[in-house]
């Protein structure tokens, strides 16, 4: 049991996972939603200097979720979008298909595996994506929560269809990838899991090439970091690459 702000007791029931105890479900006796808006905070990462606004941790992609859940951390490959770069992009013919997923907690800074995490593809999406697909388009996730969202409504096929519920899919090199061509995602931990779903997109010897330049170059990491593409060899020069690609 653990006391909460306003004389409320918050009741650990059980661990989250069946191989751990680092999270834990848990029961409140009052409306979670309307107590963490009215206690709770963002959470703070350690490097940076102070705390954020919440309008920081939401990216141009965030819709109001009617039952206010929500993810737990923020779904941070999106964040230096803004809706003026969208608006560009829209305008060269790139098409965004939405998708959701909500984050847990980050276990993977413990090195291990996701947890079940809800989410939903459209069908509308559902049929934007397999519509690129068979045009001869790339499908380019923004973000790790995108590519799980998508590979879990993708059947051995290859065809997304319209899906929602909790997905514990885990993308790794050894699965591959049905849909996604392509990753824009942040630079994490090089011993999280999250890099076997980058490794899984573009291979292992890219992904070792991209985080030796970060390190080289002092690039930033985690949220509020900086952001790469990542893409299959086959993609990676030729006719998709600009002149100033190396």
């Amino acid at each position: 049991m653990v006391e909460l702000p306003g004389d409320v007791r918050l009741v650990c029931e059980e661990p989250l996972g069946a191989d751990g105890a680092r999270l834990w479900w848990a029961r409140v006796p009052v409306d979670a939603p309307t107590f963490l808006r009215r206690h709770g905070r963002p959470i703070r990462y350690s490097y940076t200097e102070r705390d954020q606004p919440l309008p920081v941790y939401q990216t141009v992609f965030a819709l109001p979720s009617a039952d206010g859940g929500g993810s737990a951390e923020m779904p941070s490959a999106a964040r230096p979008f803004t809706a003026r770069l969208v608006t560009r992009l829209v305008s060269r013919g790139v098409q965004f298909a939405p998708v959701r997923l909500d984050t847990g907690v980050a276990s993977p800074e413990a090195h291990e595996p996701p947890y079940p995490e809800r989410f939903a593809v459209p069908e509308a999406s559902a049929r934007l994506i397999n519509a690129a697909r068979a045009g001869g388009g790339r499908v380019v996730a923004v973000g790790t929560t995108a590519v799980r969202a998508v590979e879990s409504a993708a059947g051995p096929d290859g065809l997304v269809r319209a899906a929602a519920g909790r997905t514990g899919l885990v993308v790794t090199p050894e699965r591959g990838v049905r849909v996604v061509d392509g990753l824009l995602t942040g630079l994490h931990e090089p011993g999280a899991s999250h890099l076997l779903m980058p490794a899984a997109v573009a291979g292992r010897a890219a992904v070792e090439r991209g985080y030796a330049e970060a390190v080289r170059r002092l690039y930033l990491w985690h949220e509020f970091g900086d952001a790469h593409l990542l893409l299959p060899e086959e993609f990676a020069h030729g006719e998709h690459c600009s002149s100033n690609c190396r």
